[in-house]
């Protein structure tokens, strides 16, 4: 099988992975009140107002499915969606880290609610942290990226918002990103470009977790 067979399959399962309806299932405020263990989890991070909500939507097609706003730190809880029956998957929001309109106790407690979740979730299988294409890696970012090498959890960095910038700019942003995940052992060596609003590296970051979930024989 060649290169292109394996991406149009892959891209295929993507597509179905996300062809049916997704839901809500559970809010978590603490480490003390997550949904019990099942299915595999990937997890989407990103600096608040990165475009964490709206690329869950686009992902599933549901224009509704997580609350998006323009007002950062509307999203203070660790979120879970599942799929159809059967689908062997959870899809979690995790709260924006970073600036948020809440107050700093507030802030503080969400923050160390991401970073427990992320040293331990056995099913968590990957983290997609989001980035926005116009500014890069910032060091709040790299503060996840640490936490994520400690605890050994895969992440893949996926650049939001790639239609508001221009592409050559573009190319030098996920160059330069790639470069320095070459540092972190834990990193997925590839970079996605998406744009929620244009539909922009949906096929590829549906390919990415259809790849992920055959990797774990789910």
């Amino acid at each position: 099988m060649t290169g292109a067979d394996t991406d149009d399959r892959l891209i295929e399962q993507g597509r179905k992975l996300f062809a049916g309806q997704w839901t809500f299932i559970w809010a978590s405020p603490s480490i003390e009140t997550l949904p019990p263990m099942g299915p595999i989890e990937i997890a989407f991070a990103g600096r608040s107002n990165v475009g964490k909500s709206s690329l869950i939507n686009a992902l599933t097609g549901q224009t509704t499915l997580a609350r998006t706003s323009h007002t950062p730190g509307r999203t203070q809880e660790l979120i879970f969606f599942v799929g159809p029956e059967h689908t062997p998957l959870r899809l979690v929001d995790m709260p924006g880290y970073g600036y948020a309109s809440a107050p700093k106790t507030k802030v503080a407690s969400w923050t160390t609610l991401i970073h427990q979740f992320l040293l331990g979730r056995a099913t968590l299988a990957r983290v997609y942290v989001l980035i926005d294409s116009r500014h890069g890696l910032k060091d709040v970012d790299r503060e996840i990226l640490a936490t994520l090498d400690k605890s050994a959890v895969s992440y893949q960095i996926v650049l939001t918002k790639a239609d508001q910038v221009k592409p050559g700019e573009l190319a030098t942003r996920i160059t330069e990103t790639e470069a320095e995940l070459a540092k972190h052992p834990a990193a997925f060596p590839q970079v996605l470009s998406t744009s929620s609003r244009a539909g922009n590296g949906m096929a590829e970051l549906r390919a990415a977790i259809a790849r992920l979930l055959n990797e774990r024989g789910a």
